[in-house]
């Protein structure tokens, strides 16, 4: 499921714009994994995101990661992939994990050219029994910051990162 450095090495280009002003050259450890379309793929991120951090003696944040990684992977699984997404053929979304010194970053590609939307803040902080709305408020709120930028060259989609500092 996951590989270790060099897929994401290999996207590291395709990821740059789209990332926080950090040097990608300064990366010390990268993970990358594909996931299928299917909602057990937000399970099979999270338990990839626990043993990347483990390895990466990455402790203080463990909790929020895999909380952001969770949001983020079932985003794109519900809101950016066709209807009509064949299960089977190349997964559809990939999970970065980036490590610098002292910071991580965790981002999900997708297969869709739309903008990630937020909900209207006070109907997410109002309505707690709502089943969804809150991902991406609950992206920013335990992640020191996210964004997405729209892919290049031969990939289409988008990433959606979010930023941990350690």
């Amino acid at each position: 499921m996951g590989t270790n450095g060099s897929t994401m090495l290999e996207s590291a280009d395709v990821l740059r714009q789209g990332l926080p002003p950090i040097d990608p050259s300064a990366v010390s450890s990268a993970a990358s994994c594909a996931l299928p379309a299917r909602y057990e793929a937000v399970r099979s991120a999270r338990e990839f995101t626990r043993r990347t951090l483990s390895d990466w003696d990455v402790a203080e944040r463990f909790d929020d990661i895999c909380l952001v990684v969770s949001e983020l992977v079932t985003n794109a699984l519900r809101h950016a992939l066709p209807a009509d997404a064949p299960h089977g053929q190349d997964p559809p979304v990939r999970l970065h994990l980036m490590r610098w010194t002292s910071r991580v970053v965790c981002a999900v590609r997708d297969p869709s050219d739309d903008s990630p939307e937020i909900g209207d803040r006070e109907d997410v902080v109002d309505d707690f029994s709502a089943e969804s709305g809150r991902g991406l408020f609950l992206v920013g709120s335990f992640s020191d910051g996210w964004g997405w930028h729209p892919l290049a060259g031969r990939l289409s989609g988008k990433v959606v990162w979010a930023l941990f500092r350690l």
